[in-house]
């Protein structure tokens, strides 16, 4: 019913800059919360970024000052601008929104974008 669309993933060289977007559709009544997440093979999925309904945000000390999370409500979608990107920024990069529904149900759901690789290499 709620469908999570990442776009924007690539090769960048260090140093470099990319803004990925996660982009939500279905059956959405508001978004409480959007996340920014990775995660690389063998490891545990890590929280990098996240911004709440009132514009809140919080970020993993790892890509403070770097990574910047925004979101255009009126369309559902959360970016993530990552500037200065070094080899261990290589991941593959989620999105995570925290929705209510149409209807009755007033109860947020999570819900996770299908993922984007980014690499940074030289």
């Amino acid at each position: 019913q709620v469908q999570l669309v990442e776009s924007g993933g690539g090769t960048v060289q260090p140093g470099g800059s990319l803004r990925l977007s996660c982009a939500a559709s279905g059956s959405i009544f508001s978004i409480n919360y959007m996340g920014w997440y990775r995660q690389v093979p063998g490891n545990q999925r890590e929280l990098l970024a996240s911004i709440t309904a009132t514009g809140s945000t919080n970020y993993a000390d790892s890509v403070k000052g770097r990574f910047t999370i925004s979101r255009h409500n009126s369309k559902n979608i959360a970016y993530l601008q990552m500037k200065s990107l070094k080899p261990e920024d290589t991941a593959v990069y989620y999105c995570n929104f925290g929705v209510r529904l149409t209807g009755w149900d007033t109860k947020t759901y999570d819900y996770w974008g299908q993922g984007t690789q980014v690499t940074v290499s030289s």
